[in-house]
């Protein structure tokens, strides 16, 4: 018995050979065009839906047609062997088992299991490159610096960061990224589209990550850990700040006076210091300011304003790094001192 993917009987033809003679009579008729159907190799072949089985096939393959006929005649006829519709969305298939193969995305059928974890997989290429994860198999190789990957598609968006291409650009801004995922994400930065909620608080985040990170305030988790002081963190940033406490380490340097800074956003307060304009003035004295969160805080000295306060103590203040150390010097008053204890 026939399989759905096998076609009727056709003449025995060598189909390189077949190939190679037309490419050869085409080239000699100047008048002729040639017209290349490029095919995948899930199309030249289809998996046998009764056994499960596919005969392993690179990713990527490729096989050029030459043909006579016009594109619009190619299509004609191929749209006439398209006899196989899903009843779900309307899609036309030539081949019966191209079709239940398609079926599986509204079904949700993953006849393919991981015999390893058990996750299991609509399609067995799926199923192949997942395998990979606990092979710890990684075939494809950066040849400028030698890391290696599970998948084609993530070497080819590797080597991005090799040649500097970045083709997702932002029609607004005219910013480009090398990711498409890095690409979405900023875009949200205009539509100001926040799709991940807390479901704790009700805040919204603009990507996974960050949402991520703020879920911590809620957890009161703090896996990021000093092995100088003992301090927890959070975030793994945050850590990296604190780190430079111990080490010394001031990575930001200020191009006009070469002053140096721990973190950068005490760099890019710092560069304010070069530019003589202040377009921000105070009503009150007259003093000017560079930035207008800097007027903004100058002004809790006239208004008397005292917004930051200690829930311990119930003291209040100007500004939040008073507060903050505030706090520290409470927890170093309350912390005992070993060597001024004794037993009574």
């Amino acid at each position: 018995m026939m399989s759905c993917c096998e076609s009727p009987p056709a003449p025995s033809v060598n189909l390189p050979t077949q190939l190679k003679s037309t490419s050869a009579n085409m080239s000699g008729d100047a008048s002729e065009e040639e017209y290349h159907l490029q095919l995948t190799s899930e199309e030249i072949k289809c998996e046998n839906i009764e056994s499960g089985i596919s005969s392993s096939t690179p990713e990527e393959s490729s096989i050029t047609v030459y043909a006579k006929t016009s594109p619009r005649q190619t299509k004609t006829s191929a749209d006439k062997k398209r006899t196989h519709h899903c009843s779900d969305c309307g899609k036309s298939f030539i081949q019966l088992c191209h079709l239940q193969v398609h079926q599986r995305i509204h079904t949700g059928e993953k006849p393919y299991p991981c015999l390893e974890c058990g996750m299991r997989f609509n399609l067995q290429s799926n199923l192949s490159k997942h395998r990979r994860i606990h092979t710890g198999e990684k075939p494809y190789t950066c040849s400028e610096c030698g890391k290696s990957f599970r998948e084609r598609g993530t070497l080819k968006k590797h080597e991005r960061v090799h040649t500097g291409e970045k083709p997702y650009c932002c029609s607004v801004c005219g910013k480009s990224f090398n990711q498409q995922s890095s690409f979405q994400i900023h875009q949200r930065i205009h539509t100001g589209e926040k799709p991940y909620d807390c479901a704790v608080c009700g805040r919204s985040f603009r990507d996974r990550g960050t949402l991520k990170k703020h879920k911590y305030v809620h957890t009161a988790e703090k896996p990021y850990h000093c092995s100088d002081c003992g301090r927890n963190f959070s975030q793994q940033g945050t850590l990296q700040k604190h780190q430079r406490i111990h080490t010394g380490e001031t990575p930001y340097h200020c191009s006009y006076c070469g002053m140096r800074f721990k973190q950068y956003s005490s760099l890019h307060l710092h560069l304010y210091s070069h530019i003589e304009e202040k377009p921000y003035c105070c009503s009150e004295c007259g003093k000017g300011f560079t930035l207008q969160t800097t007027l903004q805080r100058h002004q809790r000295i006239h208004t008397g304003e005292k917004p930051y306060y200690c829930s311990e103590c119930g003291r209040s203040f100007r500004h939040s790094n008073t507060l903050k150390k505030h706090k520290c010097i409470k927890v170093d008053v309350r912390t005992p001192d070993i060597h001024d204890t004794h037993d009574s």
